[in-house]
């Protein structure tokens, strides 16, 4: 069975790239995962010659593979993303007596106890040193269209921090963050939280065992159910929870920091958005704003921990140029990218910035292609050093160690339902630099496309 699942590879492989050891070798240890998956892999030597092509124009689901489009574009649309855009963040004014926080799709607007830049308590101040009394307050997503999750992501994400809403106006990357404890033995688990969702707590304290805790609530629900159980002895296991109305979130935090400095708010918290069709919102002069940390700072966090908020936050930043912010009008602008890329139109196709949307195509060889156009650009540098590390850090961390790539393998991780991705620069034995795309779809339950990638991919290293 292998050995015909081999033949099958090498039939499949470009011509020239079949006819070589490596090559060969390659293909053989593909072919161990058995009957189901499906591979897709280019390798390029220095000079841009494929050394291994399997599957090369076979369209795969890329997962977060898709972030290497995404901040790709940015680096070669958004200007000089190094520097800080003074009062270019999210910002504070009044109406009347309504309070009304404006988000500009920070991704790093936060209220988190160590806070030292993007801080929505700065806001806070600025209000509290002009009145004593306010009556609604407003969060405002009006900078982007109201786009909240992207087509073909599966909907039973929506609850994790994985698949949470993206807006303008977002705050700690969208997420609310539980603590769960043991309680009594036979009794139920002890919930800390800080009150966005009212907590149907069904967790039972074990006498022993493993944790085994669940969760779920209905979309735009306000009542997260939690199921399981988590042993008496158990450590305490934190829940990291989306939020679907992320402008309403803020505005709701901005109340509590409010009272913390004496103000008093008389009226309702609530939220603004805007549809696709109609205009961006006024640019009316802010009571104050904060400064917009530099993008580059941002992509190193996509690239690094795969963060998908804050990829389809920069993808709707792109958006921006020229647009109205739309997940379309970012699209088109990485689609013009690719062209100039050299990235046939066929080899690509996007819904999202993320890649949690199951719609998003990518060929090995459009990717390896994208990979080497990155490569040679002022800005390429700069890109490749935010990739992860094998065996080192980002989602990498834990891959690679103790292997002929362990801190010699710089690449973007993606994994998604019977997916998985890897793809940029690797250094083989002898020091050769070699650019790659490997992508596995259709991984059966039972199979590891992660790891079978990444035992071909040592193969080749150890064999060059």
């Amino acid at each position: 069975m292998i050995r015909a699942a081999l033949l099958l590879l090498l039939a499949l492989a470009a011509p020239v790239a079949a006819q070589t050891p490596v090559a060969n070798r390659v293909a053989a240890r593909l072919a161990e995962a058995g009957p189901g998956p499906r591979f897709g892999l280019v390798v390029l030597d220095e000079a841009g010659r494929e050394i291994v092509a399997i599957r090369p124009d076979e369209r795969f689901i890329p997962a977060s593979n898709t972030k290497i489009a995404i901040t790709a574009t940015a680096y070669a649309t958004l200007g000089d993303l190094t520097r800080p855009q003074p009062g270019g963040g999210t910002r504070v004014r009044m109406e009347g007596e309504d309070v009304v926080i404006e988000g500009r799709g920070d991704p790093f607007l936060s209220v988190a106890p160590d806070c030292i830049s993007d801080c929505l308590s700065a806001l806070a101040d600025a209000v509290a040193a002009r009145t004593r009394r306010v009556r609604d307050i407003i969060g405002d997503a009006r900078w982007f269209p109201d786009e909240r999750w992207p087509s073909g992501m599966s909907w039973n994400n929506i609850p994790s921090r994985s698949g949470t809403a993206i807006a303008a106006l977002t705050l700690d990357d969208n997420e609310t963050v539980l603590t769960i404890r043991p309680g009594p033995p036979g009794g139920l688990a002890l919930v800390d939280h800080n009150g966005w969702y009212a907590i149907d707590n069904r967790i039972v304290t074990a006498a022993e065992g493993a944790a085994d805790i669940g969760y779920d609530r209905p979309v735009h629900g306000r009542t997260l159910t939690l199921t399981g159980t988590i042993a008496a002895d158990a450590p305490p296991r934190l829940l990291r929870l989306g939020i679907d109305d992320p402008a309403e979130y803020a505005a709701w935090t901005f109340r509590r920091l409010l009272a913390e400095r004496g103000v008093r708010v008389t009226g309702d918290v609530r939220s603004r958005y805007r549809s696709v069709e109609a205009a961006a919102a006024a640019d009316t002069p802010p009571l104050a704003a904060l400064d917009l940390s530099p993008l580059a700072q941002d992509i190193g966090v996509i690239l690094k921990d795969s963060q998908n908020h804050h990829a389809d936050l920069l993808l709707r930043r792109i958006g921006r140029i020229g647009g109205t912010g739309s997940v379309a009008d970012g699209l088109a602008v990485v689609k013009s990218t690719l062209a100039a890329a050299g990235v046939p139109p066929h080899a690509a196709h996007f819904a999202d910035g993320s890649g949690m949307s199951t719609y998003n195509r990518m060929t090995p060889r459009g990717n390896a292609t994208l990979l080497r156009w990155i490569d040679a650009q002022p800005w390429g540098q700069a890109w490749f050093a935010g990739l992860p590390v094998g065996g080192t850090d980002g989602t990498l961390k834990g891959r690679f160690a103790g292997t002929a790539l362990d801190r010699r393998i710089f690449a973007k991780t993606g994994s998604l339902n019977a997916t998985s991705a890897l793809s940029g620069v690797m250094l083989t034995r002898s020091g050769r630099r070699l650019i790659f795309s490997a992508f596995a779809n259709d991984v059966p339950d039972d199979v590891s496309g992660t790891a079978i990638l990444d035992a071909a991919l040592v193969d080749l290293a150890g064999a060059l």
